[in-house]
């Protein structure tokens, strides 16, 4: 029997002046890679213990992105599992798809941690109350280094998992019950923690990049020594349910998407916890690089903040705060709420657009 290969995309930007150019690359799945893929996806939901009642709704984008069709894909083989496919903002219209929650009962969200805190805001808006309205009992997605007790508190506190994976290799690791970094499935990802500067393997404990060999992928599409750029740490202490793969810390940001000031280094996507500790923030953020005429190179935080703060005691703030968490200076600028939408496209991008970096424009 014949074999089909399937033709996907994974998703990217790159900045050309002030506009973020869209682009997919193309990935190939071969029949019997694809279904493993699925599998190790519908393992890590019912590690986390998605139960076959549960009524999925999914945040992730449904067009040539792979990672909603995965997604779906797993729990629909490896699940029994009510699959609703809202996509993003864009396929599905945010306030639908919390009309969506209530109206078929949906009780676990998938998807990345930005949007679906935007979602409850949405809710909120139209008059439900997250945990009471809409009674989501779990979230799965990927949360990174965002705040976990933020997600928590806007949907009425349901437990939270979190999963790590890339279009091209499917899930790498993934939260178990125990809350105690991610299982990395090493009967089918073989991962080596290098550093981004020379390339060379780091201790236990050490910041580096993942770089991924699928040992299932031998058919149309292998995945030999693939560097995700994707920054994290392997947890060097035993965990209590005694399984024998090594963990991780999770997504702890890109390499490629570092910026370098006054030798510290500071990654965009771990300003957004920072900023959480500030009851005014309204959830979207965007860090800017700009360099003076003397050489000099400046970060300006630009961020949504909710109507009727003391807008210049918040920034007062934040910048304090910022300087506490990661030893410099920042600008900060406050945007009213939806203001920044366009330009990170949190509405529409699976992964919001956190920097933009005006040095070399």
């Amino acid at each position: 029997m014949s074999q089909s290969p399937e033709l996907a995309g994974g998703e990217g930007f790159t900045f050309e002046g002030d506009a973020a150019a869209y682009y997919l690359t193309a990935l190939l799945f071969g029949a019997r890679s694809r279904e493993i893929q699925n599998l190790l996806l519908g393992r890590t939901y019912r590690f986390q213990g998605l139960k076959p009642a549960a009524t999925v709704q999914s945040c992730y984008g449904h067009g040539m992105i792979n990672g909603g069709h995965y997604v779906r894909e797993a729990i629909l083989h490896f699940t029994n599992a009510m699959f609703l496919s809202a996509g993003t903002g864009v396929e599905t219209r945010s306030v639908q798809q919390v009309n969506l929650m209530r109206d078929f009962g949906a009780n676990v969200l998938v998807g990345f941690a930005d949007y679906i805190k935007r979602l409850a805001e949405v809710a909120r808006d139209q008059g439900m109350v997250p945990g009471e309205d809409i009674r989501i009992d779990m979230i799965s997605g990927h949360l990174g280094m965002e705040s976990r007790e933020s997600l928590a508190e806007l949907w009425g506190h349901p437990e939270l998992f979190d999963w790590y994976g890339v279009g091209d290799t499917g899930t790498i690791s993934a939260e178990g019950p125990d809350h105690d970094g991610l299982y990395i499935w090493e009967d089918a990802q073989f991962v080596e923690l290098l550093d981004p500067e020379s390339g060379a393997p780091v201790a236990d404990g050490q910041l580096g990049d993942q770089v991924i060999t699928c040992l299932f992928k031998d058919d149309v599409y292998p995945i030999i020594r693939f560097n995700t750029f994707d920054v994290t740490e392997i947890m060097p202490h035993s965990s209590s349910l005694d399984l024998p793969f090594r963990r991780t810390r999770g997504f702890m940001g890109r390499s490629d998407n570092m910026v370098k000031l006054r030798g510290i280094n500071i990654y965009p996507q771990g300003i957004g916890p920072i900023l959480e500790e500030n009851s005014a923030f309204a959830g979207d953020y965007l860090c800017e690089v700009e360099r003076d005429d003397k050489g000099r190179d400046e970060m300006t935080v630009r961020l949504e903040v909710r109507a009727g703060v003391d807008r210049e005691q918040v920034a007062a703030e934040l910048r304090t705060l910022l300087k506490q968490r990661l030893g410099l200076e920042f600008q900060v600028a406050l945007e009213d709420q939806g203001a920044l939408a366009p330009e990170t496209g949190i509405e529409h991008r699976q992964k919001p657009i956190r920097l933009k970096d005006r040095r070399f424009s």
